[in-house]
C-alpha cells in the first residue's frame, strides 16, 4: 500500500535567557550531531529531524527531551547554588 513513510519532526524549547540556551544548545550538540539538526535564536533551541518510521521518531524525541531535562536540572541546581 504504501512504499516509505517519510516522517519529519521539530522540537522548540524556550528558556528563561540567551546564557541557558547556549549552555542547554552546546550540551545537546553533542548527543544529536549528525542525527538532529539544531539551530538557537535568541533564547529558543529548535531541532528538527526526519525518519521512515514513526517508533525512529518517537526514540529520537523521547531521547532529546530526557537529555534536555537533565540539562535543565543541572541548570537549576547551579542557579539556586
Amino acid at each position: 500500500m504504501f512504499d516509505k513513510m517519510k516522517i519529519e519532526a521539530t522540537i522548540e524549547m524556550k528558556y528563561k535567557n540567551s546564557k541557558d540556551a547556549d549552555i542547554s544548545f552546546q550540551s545537546l550538540e553533542v548527543e544529536n550531531k549528525g542525527y538532529v539538526e539544531s539551530s538557537k535564536e535568541n533564547n529558543i533551541l529548535k531541532f528538527s529531524w526526519k525518519g521512515n518510521s514513526l517508533p525512529t521518531l518517537l526514540a529520537t524525541a523521547d531521547d532529546l527531551i530526557f537529555s534536555e531535562i537533565l540539562v535543565e536540572k543541572v541548570l537549576e541546581s547551579t542557579s539556586s547554588s
